[in-house]
């Protein structure tokens, strides 16, 4: 699959519940062998999408820092991932932690909002050491609304 915005997060936005500037968003390392992304269905971020054999070992980020919007692309700063471990990750998640932290079982407070599996550095392996989240320099950077 292609990087994509999921479905209900282009309604999210719409609906203003997600705040790309001043929301608490991060992103996962996810193994797409135990996830299947479903874009127009999937929509939180919770064990009952992303199951916990999708989620790479310390692959959660802290929220996202440098975030802006300009003419409907979304930026931030680029992220490290410390002692990371697992399996081979092939996407990155990207999701409004509404308090849940990403890891409930079936919350509704975790919105997913973007699946990128075609960045440099993708799929990445992990060896309990550091991964490096570089966003695109390109003209949409993340995504563009």
């Amino acid at each position: 699959m292609a990087n994509s915005i999921y479905g209900k997060a282009r309604q999210a936005f719409l609906e203003g519940l997600i705040d790309w500037a001043d929301g608490n968003i991060k992103i996962l390392l996810v193994d797409t062998t135990d996830y299947t992304v479903d874009i127009d269905v999937d929509q939180y971020c919770n064990k009952d999408t992303i199951p916990d054999a999708a989620r790479v070992a310390n692959g959660l980020s802290g929220n996202l820092s440098g975030k802006s919007v300009t003419l409907g692309v979304a930026d931030a700063a680029d992220e490290t991932l410390s002692t990371v471990s697992g399996e081979e990750c092939e996407a990155i998640v990207i999701f409004l932690d509404g308090g849940g932290g990403g890891v409930s079982q079936s919350g509704t407070d975790d919105l997913l909002i973007a699946y990128i599996d075609d960045a440099t550095g993708l799929p990445v392996t992990p060896n309990w050491g550091d991964i490096q989240i570089q966003w695109a320099a390109t003209a949409n950077k993340i995504f563009k609304l």
